[in-house]
């Protein structure tokens, strides 16, 4: 399974369990479309540190990092390569 598509499953799991995960655009603003909050936000940032085995600095919890899909993939990714 890609990181996309486990993402996908962990916000479809926990923010939108009437909703099919193949439904959930990959460039959908969770974010501006409600899905998920501000508290919301901690609980993701908390599973993908501990799913993908990353550090979420403090200065890189951004609402753009975090607002798509796509765009926390692409943070996985920019993560590992700085490791």
């Amino acid at each position: 399974m890609s990181h996309t598509q486990t993402i996908t499953k962990f916000i479809v799991d926990e923010f939108l369990p009437d909703v099919p995960a193949e439904s959930l655009a990959a460039d959908y603003d969770l974010l501006s479309g409600g899905v998920i909050d501000s508290l919301g936000l901690l609980k993701v940032i908390a599973w993908l540190e501990d799913r993908f085995e990353i550090a979420v600095e403090d200065l890189e919890i951004a609402p753009d990092n975090f607002r798509t899909v796509a765009a926390m993939n692409a943070f996985i990714q920019n993560a590992r390569q700085a490791a």
